[in-house]
């Protein structure tokens, strides 16, 4: 009788020191405080008290949902324990200092909704494993140092709305497989040194209403297809090397506000453009190498 007390004692002491969350998640955030200074954070974290208590984490039925740690100071590495918050929905580690590589163990997060690493000093590839989070809507890595290519993989976040990986060292083309994202709204790749065309079969993202590419090495035409992204409410193409006349499809993006397309080589009078889209709010067309007639944008549908 008194083995079984004892077990019964102990079982709920464990239980109040792991705040209710299993040993190996409550590890991972142990761990993650060890690798980024935790005892340097703007807002710590007391290992003695309750997990739910922690800044930043909220915990749902005995389980890390959500891990925000923006702006507090990380400095160093992230572990590969990261990925034993299985049950993580949103993380968020905006503006720090963390550097190192994306531990190829966030292909564990399955579970895993946003993720906001963005504003560090990240370096190496965009992992391949990040392409496995069926469930992912929003991931946001721009400002950091990342190079490489944009996983071919990126095609199976077909849940994505918001792909922002501007500001790092990226390289090769946009991948082709970028047509299964039929629910992005937001796809932001610009200052990379991506390369290759504009590929025409980003007229499927028929929800885009942003797309920035600005500040590349992207050359070619710009598609007629491009017409078909009526939602578009930003079309941001400066600083590459894209020429030719911009197709009259163009016209039908009325709910056009930004158009950025200074420094390439369209021909035409391209001032006339701005009179094509009358919600126009931001228009720049200069530093372009004119040459030839930029025919009247088509106005019937």
């Amino acid at each position: 009788m008194k083995t079984i007390k004892l077990t019964l004692s102990l079982f709920l002491i464990s239980v109040l020191s792991f705040g209710q969350i299993s040993p190996q998640e409550k590890n991972a955030l142990i761990e993650l405080s060890k690798t980024t200074k935790g005892d340097a954070w703007l807002k710590t974290w007391d290992l003695n008290a309750p997990v739910d208590t922690w800044h930043g984490v909220k915990v749902v039925d005995n389980k890390v949902v959500s891990l925000n740690l923006d702006f507090n100071n990380l400095e160093g590495t992230l572990p590969k324990e990261l990925g034993d918050l299985v049950h993580l929905e949103y993380l968020s580690l905006f503006r720090n200092s963390i550097s190192g590589t994306i531990p190829t163990s966030i292909g564990k997060l399955k579970a895993l909704k946003e993720i906001n690493l963005a504003f560090n000093k990240l370096q190496g590839t965009i992992p391949t494993e990040l392409t496995t989070l069926a469930s992912l809507e929003s991931l946001q890595l721009f400002m950091n140092e990342l190079s490489g290519q944009i996983p071919n993989k990126i095609g199976n976040l077909s849940k994505l709305k918001t792909l922002e990986l501007y500001n790092n060292n990226l390289s090769g083309s946009i991948p082709q497989s970028i047509e299964n994202l039929t629910n992005l709204q937001i796809l932001v790749i610009s200052s990379n040194t991506l390369t290759g065309k504009l590929p025409s079969n980003l007229s499927q993202l028929k929800k885009l209403k942003s797309l920035s590419v600005f500040d590349n090495q992207l050359l070619g035409t710009i598609p007629d297809s491009i017409g078909a992204l009526t939602n578009l409410e930003e079309l941001v193409l400066s600083n590459n090397a894209f020429y030719g006349d911009l197709p009259t499809q163009m016209v039908k993006l009325s709910k056009l506000k930004v158009l950025l397309i200074g420094n390439n080589s369209f021909k035409g009078e391209l001032a006339q453009l701005e009179k094509q889209f009358p919600n126009l709010i931001a228009f720049d067309y200069q530093n372009t190498k004119p040459g030839g007639v930029l025919a009247t944008l088509d106005t019937e549908d």
